[in-house]
């Protein structure tokens, strides 16, 4: 993930009153920005496919929907099905004071530490409906699919380029590195080649996505390209694969750019040093023993040897270290390449 932004300093993390005015938009309503612009995305793809004569050439068709991305919008039947059926976020006693400087400067800089709970379970209850509302568009994009020739030979792929913290870890849209922000949906169906109903557990990246769409299609990948196709491992399950996701971070509302690599049922997180007072830090989470990433194990003398081999996979994986990368992200703000992001807060007591 990169952005706009700028490098809070380490040690400024004394909350605002009040919350983002983001949050104002967690209500009901017929139309919104996002969905007014995916509502236009469903209806050119119909048009599309309905237009397509038999002969034509192959296509590549990208459908790029919005939803659910705040501002958290949608019709009233569809946050009536989750109202008062999502549970609230859990956050441990103490979590909140041992999250990762970086993560404590997401909470500060996007004014979300301050949220009422009323407002969180609503907010939670919508995203859900939110994500059903596009699932209905996709779900009539692929009706218009079944109903043209084009139906059996044609390869659908289904991803998103990230999640939606909901309150979780006291995190919300993206910007950190848990499960909820950074694992994103991937579903891929060519019903000529593959049966459905399978399923595949490693890890993989969206890089290796644009490598499978390129495997796919007869191209030859640009030798600069990252990533691996993984059409030979949705053809045979048993198929080695690498297992591995990397995912980076150096926008705004942050001390320092971060970086995270997932391995097996490991994720290892590098945050970068903010300055000579406050050293890098690392998170270390075992996935299948703690899916909620609450256990950071980075600080376990036995866990020692697994850091080292992930970290310089992380590094070999990204190119270079990721100090490196925050220093020239630095140099690259100082010339003006990324003017800070501001956010408003709304105040708890209407001021």
């Amino acid at each position: 993930m990169t952005g706009s932004g700028d490098r809070r300093p380490a040690e400024k993390l004394k909350p605002a009153s009040g919350y983002s005015d983001r949050f104002l938009d967690f209500h009901t309503g017929e139309s919104a920005g996002n969905m007014e612009h995916d509502r236009a995305v469903t209806a050119g793809v119909l048009e599309f496919l309905q237009q397509r004569k038999q002969g034509d050439k192959p296509f590549f068709l990208l459908a790029g929907f919005l939803t659910p991305h705040f501002p958290l919008i949608v019709p009233e039947p569809y946050w009536a099905h989750y109202q008062d059926k999502v549970p609230m976020p859990v956050i441990l006693e103490g979590f909140l004071e041992s999250l990762p400087l970086n993560y404590q400067h997401l909470r500060v800089g996007f004014h979300v530490e301050n949220v009422p709970p009323d407002m969180v379970k609503k907010g939670r209850e919508l995203y859900y409906g939110l994500t059903e509302w596009m699932d209905e568009q996709a779900g009539q994009v692929l009706r218009a699919l079944a109903a043209s020739e084009a139906a059996n030979n044609t390869v659908v792929i289904y991803t998103a380029d990230h999640g939606e913290n909901m309150g979780e870890h006291g995190l919300w849209w993206k910007n950190a590195l848990y499960d909820q922000a950074a694992r994103v949906p991937l579903i891929v169906s060519w019903p000529a080649r593959w049966p459905g109903g399978q399923r595949r557990a490693g890890a993989c990246s969206l890089v290796d996505v644009v490598q499978t769409i390129a495997d796919l299609g007869g191209a030859k990948a640009p030798p600069d390209w990252n990533g691996n196709s993984i059409v030979p491992w949705l053809q045979r399950p048993e198929t080695p694969w690498k297992d591995r996701a990397v995912s980076e971070y150096y926008a705004h509302n942050i001390a320092s750019g971060y970086a995270m690599i997932r391995s097996g049922h490991y994720k290892y997180v590098y945050h970068t040093a903010p300055d000579e007072q406050h050293p890098a830090q690392r998170e270390l989470y075992d996935l299948q023993a703690d899916p909620g990433e609450f256990q950071n194990l980075a600080g376990h003398p036995e866990e020692k040897a697994l850091i080292e081999k992930l970290h310089a996979t992380l590094v070999k994986e990204l190119g270079e270290d990721a100090e490196k990368t925050e220093r020239r992200c630095r140099a690259d703000y100082a010339k003006g390449c990324g003017e800070p992001a501001k956010s408003k807060r709304r105040s708890s007591d209407g001021e």
